[in-house]
């Protein structure tokens, strides 16, 4: 199966109904993508799949033949440059365990591409990922601050 992965063409000899989660990890070692659930019901898997959102561990590897992956590790501009959400991640202290977070920011991002300044209701609709340690408090200060809204709100 012929794909790109962060911009980059890639192919992977694999089942057909093989998870894309295990290609990404397996195939390619790239790891930042998490197994959590396997039903995509928590979202540790989340990459983007021609910019929209999805939780990898349920799309079978032929389903993205010829189309544009990004996960985690794609976010970061060419020049090391973390993306406005990772870095927001960073200034609110997201991360308790952090083994969601990449499921998380990936979502945020979607969100943020999508709505561009999204509400709490927006946020609260869109952020469907679990995160047992709980940092839904900081994950919305981060979607703000990332916006630029958390300084409108006084949040950040």
């Amino acid at each position: 199966m012929a794909f790109s992965v962060n911009g980059k063409p890639v192919s992977v000899e694999a089942d057909a109904d093989t998870p894309l989660l295990w290609a990404l990890r397996d195939d390619l070692g790239m790891t930042g993508t998490k197994f959590g659930c396997g039903i995509a019901a928590c979202g540790a898997c989340s990459v983007h799949i021609d910019g929209a959102i999805a939780r990898s561990c349920s799309v079978p590897v032929s389903d993205v033949a010829g189309k544009s992956v990004t996960t985690i590790e794609g976010l970061k501009a060419a020049d090391g440059t973390l993306h406005r959400v990772q870095q927001a991640w960073i200034d609110a202290q997201v991360p308790q365990c952090g083994y969601c977070q990449s499921g998380q920011i990936m979502a945020a991002v979607a969100l943020i591409e999508q709505v561009g300044s999204p509400s709490d209701a927006q946020i609260d609709e869109a952020m469907t990922n679990i995160c047992r340690c709980g940092t839904y408090p900081r994950i919305r200060t981060a979607i703000l601050a990332a916006t630029g809204a958390a300084a409108q709100t006084g949040e950040a």
